[in-house]
């Protein structure tokens, strides 16, 4: 299915208008759906100003500056660039990067979901945390268009300090330059969630169902955080842990039909373990030659869960004797996710809409599918 092309809406005069309404009109309350961030192309120079943008955020990197930014600026982003742009390019679809085009698909879908639940006057658009559209530019516009009171949803279930604290800060420091500041509210979590567990084991069960049932085991991999941040008190792990608990017990599967594994380590401290490529490894020469994988921590798929996964992970499988490797992809705009989306937003937005505008409790649960 091809994704729409979404502009993101242009900063303008607090009079101009919305999607054509007139200003009397305009949605004062709007969801702010962010996501991690892809390079522009896949190229060098796209590569090497997103990854400086990405590895310099003292949230991703807690090393001192001092010792890290000459290590970033003088090896990693001389080498690195040209290496991960050509990752990006064996994954890069005909409408832009995957993790763009998903991520601007779920925001028009969501805006779509939430008018039919009532909530018509509640503009919906999208930000990453690194590169366009940038959070800052994303917020100026909906202030600048009259909006009063936003909801800002990461597109990360599970709460780090890496990721959703991330966006948060960039989201403070816009604010810091303001004197008039719109109202805001954060989504921090939704690991638990009851539609987004639904969501996961929907698609599970149809790619069983397409696949003629399941492999010997269910692989859930998650992105890797070094373990010091677990130790300091991130609440990541335990989080993981608890999306893959739901999500075997609403599949019916016992402790040893799943795992958690953790992917993406970078540099050579210690991350979350189980790591996933050798864990798949030492699956394989075990005798276990069916596995299916999925990554629950990714609501879009993209570089991690495309190259990383789907294509290096799946060759190690494969080359170590596993016989097949079937990834499930990411829920990307699978209706039952974006009804989990729209729970999700709903339940924030609570005492932002007006009583006519609020949303039946029925309209509001996952489709069944």
């Amino acid at each position: 299915m091809q994704a729409p092309q979404v502009a993101a809406p242009a900063a303008h005069a607090a009079s101009a208008t919305v999607d054509g309404a007139p200003p009397s009109h305009q949605p004062r309350c709007a969801v702010v759906l962010v996501n991690l961030g892809t390079p522009d192309e896949p190229s060098a120079p796209a590569l090497r100003r997103y990854l400086a943008q990405f590895l310099g955020d003292p949230r991703v990197v807690e090393i001192p500056r001092i010792a890290w930014l000459p290590i970033l600026h003088g090896i990693i982003l001389r080498v690195r660039p040209a290496k991960s742009a050509a990752k990006y390019a064996s994954i890069w679809m005909k409408e832009g990067s995957p993790l763009a085009v998903w991520t601007a698909r779920q925001a028009v879908m969501l805006r779509g979901w939430l008018g039919q639940a009532g909530l018509r006057q509640v503009q919906v658009i999208h930000a990453m945390r690194y590169g366009q559209p940038a959070i800052a530019a994303q917020l100026q516009a909906l202030q600048d268009q009259g909006v009063e009171r936003i909801l800002v949803l990461p597109l990360y279930p599970q709460y780090s300090s890496t990721t959703t604290a991330s966006v948060v800060d960039d989201v403070y420091a816009w604010l810091a330059t303001k004197r008039h500041m719109p109202e805001l509210r954060f989504v921090n979590r939704y690991h638990d969630h009851p539609a987004y567990i639904h969501a996961l084991a929907a698609s599970v069960r149809r790619h069983w169902a397409r696949e003629g049932g399941p492999a010997e085991r269910l692989v859930m991999s998650f992105h890797g955080i070094p373990a010091r941040n677990v130790a300091l008190g991130d609440p990541y792990a335990h989080e993981c842990h608890v999306t893959a608990r739901l999500l075997a017990a609403e599949l019916g599967l016992k402790d040893e039909q799943y795992l958690v594994t953790f992917q993406s380590r970078f540099g050579k401290a210690k991350w979350l373990e189980p790591y996933s490529e050798p864990t798949l490894i030492a699956m394989a020469r075990q005798g276990i030659s069916r596995v299916d994988v999925m990554c629950p921590g990714f609501t879009s798929d993209c570089l991690e869960t495309l190259e990383e996964i789907n294509q290096e992970a799946r060759e190690a499988f494969l080359h170590a004797g596993g016989k097949e490797f079937r990834y499930i992809p990411c829920l990307n705009d699978d209706h039952a996710w974006i009804s989990a989306l729209s729970a999700i937003a709903a339940e924030h937005l609570g005492g932002w809409a007006s009583a006519q505008e609020a949303p039946p409790r029925e309209s509001m649960q996952p489709r069944s599918t």
